[in-house]
Parts: structure tokens; C-alpha cells; sequence
């Protein structure tokens, strides 16, 4: 995913950037590098691997004076995660140097074309491209160079451009790549590819948006749209989190931290939305008239990854609560296909950072297509809840840890207030069974907060006899089935252990020929209406010899008869 962070101002350049990065570390990466401005000329670390490699080849250097630079951790995509290929990359002169995320999606054609010119390129990344690139135009002014070699662009880009001839500049630009902008009148100017790099300087906060260019110095800022030219007025956002949330207070790890927050940010997310003593849900920033609701024959629920999963499990509840049929989409193949959409039709995206890319696509084209979007997103004021006709925000806080944990929690939250509402406003819901259902949903996290502590111990005996496995399945029925997607998923993400999550009526269709005695397959089977289905399952895989791990509901003494190993919930 790569991560950006620049800086110019009064500070010591190195450590701000340093933090900076270490607080991107959660989106991923197998490189690093850091570039500043020091007496005239540029100064350029770079190293495989983790920060720390690039730390300890800092030496004296996180001492230097510089006042204005770039970093950059890479995900390697165009060549391998090498010294080489690591940002920031740099023209033939030296003289200007370059960070990205993003694809430069024409840039063979364009590597091509200045070959040919005579330009000596040292890596194998399309990055390297735009550097040379912008050295072709540049005369005087890097913002009219930047502008014009973003003119022959084609792909995403989150740009991060600094010159040795505009000393006192950084220059940042965005096309379909997160990038933030952190002012403050004492501190500086800031650019980031999320917000919690700058959450220790400033809560002033400006979202870039597409096609749109920003010269950024030590005592001002100004935004230009990369199509026109013109100055944009952009608003500035306070931003409510602070430095000390993105902090691991005492936890040994921000994923441990997250998933004890979960509560909190359930809380948070519920909270002023139900009304306790009617059920009655108030959603402020739906701004859809209940005349839009009830037109709506159709949803689409369009998401990435995680937020893809808590897609899955809302069609369940709005099927079965509001009676509209549902369609979840991956949002990348959703952009890509034939779309049947309408004014009938409402499209739902859900995004943590409300700038997933490929999600954001996907809206624009629903919204093309006359549909109306309403966004589940965690950050205020990102594109896609501008971009939205009405939002429901989580207020989940940053989420620094690689893996979604309070951000995924959250999102269910809110897409369960969200079926309520439409429940409510189309008349396919009692108003007492409103109630019950919302009195719950405010009361879970109570639950959450006192199960935690005792799960956490229980769970760390029980990896005892599971920590040097290969492979996992993880099943589940009905609304179980997208959380052992989820369930897959994490444990990719987190040990690097292959899994895969499957239906529990599928196994019969492919899967079950994988298991046997060396197998540990995760089953979920709470009491519920396809209970009895999912215990059919699970003696199939216990007839194979399959090492089950069962979750079920505390009570349920029949599981210990099936497995050895079995985590009751409420």
C-alpha cells in the first residue's frame, strides 16, 4: 500500500519524517527511504526491509538540521523490493527526487520515450519515471513541471516532489491515492498518506482530491486543480482524534490495542443513534428524503477485503429486515462490469479510510448511472463521504494495526443501525422488536469489554497445539460464513499461514478432500436457525480425523462431544 509523509517547516526534518513513517507502518511495506535538503544539496537514504534498517543507517544523519524532506515505505510493484527500487527516486541531474504511491499505468511507453532522449534510469519501478519526467519540463517553476508531466499521466498517484532550485518547497499531488495535508501556523506544512503521521503536530487537516496539486511551504499552502489550472478553495477540517489514540498504551502491539477498543468504538458508533426508549434510529447524515428510501427496490453493497466481509453479513440483515433484495460486490469487479443500475437503486460503500481506491471508482460509476450513494466510512471529510449523497460515519478512531479489527466491528455496527433505520422508515419492522434489537446492539459492548480478558487467556493455552500449522479452514453457515472469511483472512494477514474460509455446505463440493489429520478447520456454530446444519458439517470433518476448533454458545455442552477444543461466546 506504500506510505508518504513530507515536511517543511521549523522542526528538524529527519525524526518528524522517521515518526511519520512508523506510524504508516500498518498499511504494509518492504522498503524505506528518506530524502532532505541540506546546504543546497540532496541528501537520500534508502534500505530494504523494516524502518529500523533505514534507522540504523541514519546514524548522525537524525541529527541534521534539514527542515524540509520527504520519506517513503514501499510495496513492491514495478520490481523487486530492493535498495534499488526503494523511494525516493531522483532525475539525471540529482537535483529533484520523487515519492509515489500509486500505478503509473503508461509509464513503459513513457520510459521508452525518454530513453531515447537520453535519460539514464537506476531502477526497474515505474516511479523512477515521473522524476525523469518532470526533469523534461522543468525550467524554473517545479509546479508548472509537475503539472505538465502529470499531464501525459496515466494511472494513480500520490506525489510527493522536492528541488534543490525551490529550496524552500514541497510540492504534493493526488489522483486516485490517499493524500492529506496537515497546516499549522507555528509548526508547518505537512503532507501524509493518512492522517495519524501528522496527529502529533496539528488537527488541521485538508483532503486532497483528485486531479488536484498543492505547493506546500513552511508558512502557507495553495491548492491548484490539475485540469484548469485555477486556485481551489479547500476547507480546512479539525480532526478529533489525537496523538495519544494512535499511541499502543501499553499493549505490546496496536492490533492487541485495537481489538480491546472494539468496544469503545462500538459505543461511539451507536451512541445518540437509538433512541433506548423506542428503538427509534436517528441518522443525521443519511440526507435521503424518506421518499428516496422507500423508491429504493434495489442495493448494492460495494467493498474491499474487510469491509467486503461486513457487506456480506448486512445482506442478511436487510434482506430479512427491510425486505430489499441485496447485491455485495467486490469493488473492483464491480467497477468493471455491466452495471444494472438506476434511480431505483441505492449503492453503499463502505471504506475505513473513505479513499480505497477501487471502491471509490465504483461509487462514481453507480452515481453516473443515476443511483443514489451512501457512504460507511471512518474519516471525516474523506472523498468518498464528500462524494456521497448521505454518510454513516463509525467513529472508530485511526487504526494503526495492519490487520482491520475495531474499524471491521464498527462497520457492522453501522450497517445494523443502517438495516434498523431503512426497517423503520419502510414500515417492515414492530416497533417493539425495534426496540429489543436496538437495545442489544447498545448493550453488546458491555458484553464485548467483560468477554475479552478471559478469551484472550483462553485462546493463548489453546495456539498452544495450533501455532506450527501450514493451513487452515475456517467454516461457517448463514451469517457465519462471511466471518470465516474474515476469520481467513486475519490469520493471512497477521502469521502468514495459508487459510481459507468457506461455506460449512461447501465442504462436501471440493474442500473436504483436504482433510485430515493434519488439518485444524475453525468452525463456527452459535445457536441459531442453521444450527443443526452446521453440526452435520462438523461431524463430516470429524469422520476425517479433521483438529477442530469450535465457536459456539456458552451452554452448548453438545460441541465438546464433536471437539476438544471449543470457545464459548454469549
Amino acid at each position: 500500500m506504500c506510505g508518504i509523509v513530507g515536511y517543511v517547516g521549523r522542526r528538524r526534518l529527519v525524526p518528524v519524517v522517521l515518526e511519520g513513517l512508523k506510524r504508516l507502518e500498518y498499511r504494509g511495506y518492504d522498503s524505506a527511504g528518506i530524502v532532505y535538503l541540506q546546504d543546497g544539496a540532496l541528501v537520500k537514504f534508502r534500505s530494504e526491509g523494516k524502518l529500523q534498517n533505514l534507522e540504523n543507517i541514519l546514524g548522525e544523519a537524525i541529527g541534521a538540521s534539514s527542515n524540509i524532506g520527504l520519506g517513503h515505505t514501499r510495496w513492491a510493484t514495478h520490481g523487486a523490493p530492493t535498495t534499488e527500487n526503494a523511494h525516493p527516486h531522483s532525475d539525471c541531474t540529482g537535483d529533484l527526487v520523487v515519492v509515489h504511491n500509486g500505478i503509473i499505468e503508461n509509464y513503459h511507453s513513457l520510459r521508452n520515450e525518454l530513453l531515447a532522449k537520453g535519460h539514464v534510469f537506476a531502477s526497474e519501478t515505474d516511479t523512477e519515471v515521473l522524476a525523469h519526467l518532470i526533469e523534461e519540463y522543468l525550467e524554473k517553476d517545479l509546479q508548472v513541471a509537475v503539472t505538465k508531466a502529470l499531464a501525459r499521466v496515466e494511472g494513480s498517484y500520490a506525489l510527493g516532489v522536492l528541488w534543490t532550485g525551490m529550496p524552500d518547497t514541497l510540492i504534493a499531488a493526488r489522483n486516485h491515492s490517499p493524500l492529506v495535508l496537515g497546516v499549522h501556523d507555528e509548526e508547518g506544512g505537512f503532507m501524509a498518506s493518512d492522517i495519524p503521521p501528522l496527529l502529533p503536530y496539528t488537527d488541521q487537516i485538508i483532503f486532497l482530491d483528485d486531479l488536484e496539486l498543492a505547493v506546500l511551504k513552511g508558512d502557507s499552502h495553495v491548492v491548484y486543480s490539475l485540469v484548469s489550472g485555477d486556485k481551489v478553495e479547500k476547507e480546512v477540517k479539525t480532526i478529533s482524534w489525537n496523538s495519544a489514540m494512535a499511541e499502543k498504551g501499553g499493549y505490546k502491539h496496536f492490533m492487541l490495542k485495537e481489538i480491546y477498543e472494539q468496544p469503545q468504538a462500538i459505543i461511539d458508533t451507536v451512541s445518540g443513534r437509538i433512541n433506548p426508549e423506542t428503538g427509534s434510529v436517528e441518522l443525521p447524515e443519511m440526507n435521503l428524503s424518506d421518499a428516496d428510501l422507500a423508491g429504493i427496490e434495489r442495493i448494492f453493497l460495494v467493498a474491499c477485503g474487510t469491509s467486503w466481509h461486513a457487506a456480506l453479513v448486512a445482506k442478511y440483515w436487510i434482506e430479512r429486515w427491510a425486505g430489499i433484495p441485496v447485491e455485495v460486490d467486490i469493488a473492483s469487479e464491480f467497477r468493471y462490469r455491466k452495471l444494472l443500475i438506476d434511480k431505483k437503486v441505492l449503492t453503499i460503500s463502505i471504506s475505513q479510510s473513505g479513499d480505497t481506491a477501487d471502491t471509490l471508482a465504483g461509487i462514481r460509476l453507480a452515481s453516473e448511472l443515476g443511483s443514489k450513494i451512501v457512504t460507511i466510512c471512518n474519516v471525516v471529510g474523506s472523498t468518498m463521504t464528500r462524494e456521497a449523497h448521505g454518510t454513516v460515519y463509525t467513529h472508530a478512531g485511526p487504526e494503526i494495526g495492519v490487520a482491520s479489527t475495531k474499524a471491521f466491528t464498527s462497520q457492522l455496527a453501522a450497517l445494523f443501525l443502517f438495516t434498523l433505520y431503512l426497517a423503520e422508515k419502510r414500515g417492515k419492522m414492530e416497533a417493539n422488536k425495534r426496540l429489543e434489537m436496538g437495545r442489544e446492539l447498545i448493550n453488546l459492548a458491555a458484553v464485548i469489554d467483560k468477554m475479552l480478558p478471559s478469551l484472550q487467556e483462553e485462546i493463548k493455552k489453546l495456539i498452544e497445539n495450533y501455532y506450527d500449522v501450514r493451513d487452515f479452514l475456517f467454516v461457517g453457515r448463514g451469517l457465519n460464513f462471511p466471518i470465516a472469511l474474515e476469520g481467513a483472512l486475519k490469520l493471512k494477514e497477521i502469521s502468514y499461514i495459508h487459510a481459507e474460509g468457506y461455506a460449512s455446505g461447501e465442504l462436501k463440493h471440493g474442500p473436504i478432500a483436504l482433510i485430515d489429520k493434519d488439518m485444524p478447520v475453525l468452525g463456527l456454530v452459535p445457536r441459531d436457525a442453521v444450527y443443526q446444519k452446521s453440526i452435520s458439517n462438523l461431524e463430516e470433518i470429524k469422520a476425517r480425523q479433521g483438529r477442530l476448533i469450535l465457536i459456539g454458545t456458552q451452554g452448548d455442552e453438545h460441541l465438546k462431544c464433536i471437539a476438544d477444543d471449543v470457545i464459548y461466546l454469549p
